[in-house]
């Protein structure tokens, strides 16, 4: 692989393990539900700054998925028709990680963000060459 390919599959490394963490959270007994959608975010964030790593595209280190919607959407324009979805994990960032600003998450919202992070996740991986594919998931995807 590519030195871009290689960094972008750290990033899709990281992006997988908080999907995997938002997954087990929710499902644990009982859910913890805040922490599970930070990580939705998270996935996120790391599947866009993985995409803009591959394309060469410089961008700031910032948690704005707005910011990173907007560079991966020049170079993707089929990603805009997930912006409004990926848009409404933009809280769970910093929002729901402090006490001062402590939203309150029900079970169906933590839920719906584990369904819209899964939904830019497969939009963005999709993206990618097969075989990384496969070393992200241990399983071949169609």
């Amino acid at each position: 692989m590519n030195r871009r390919l290689d960094e972008a599959e750290e990033w899709l490394q990281r992006g997988w393990s908080d999907l995997l963490s938002a997954r087990i959270l929710i499902g644990h007994m009982p859910p913890v539900l805040d922490t599970a959608a930070f990580h939705c975010q998270q996935a996120v964030e790391k599947a866009l700054k993985a995409l803009l790593v591959w394309k060469d595209v410089p961008f700031q280190r910032v948690h704005s998925l707005t910011y990173l919607l907007d560079l991966c959407e020049v170079e993707e324009p089929r990603l805009a028709r997930l912006r409004d979805r990926a848009e409404t994990l933009a809280p769970f960032a910093v929002e729901i990680r402090y006490p001062a600003e402590m939203m309150e998450i029900s079970f169906e919202e933590a839920k719906e963000a584990l369904a819209t992070a899964e939904a830019v996740w497969d939009a963005v991986l999709g993206l990618f060459p097969r075989e990384l594919h496969i070393s992200l998931s241990g399983e071949e995807t169609e």
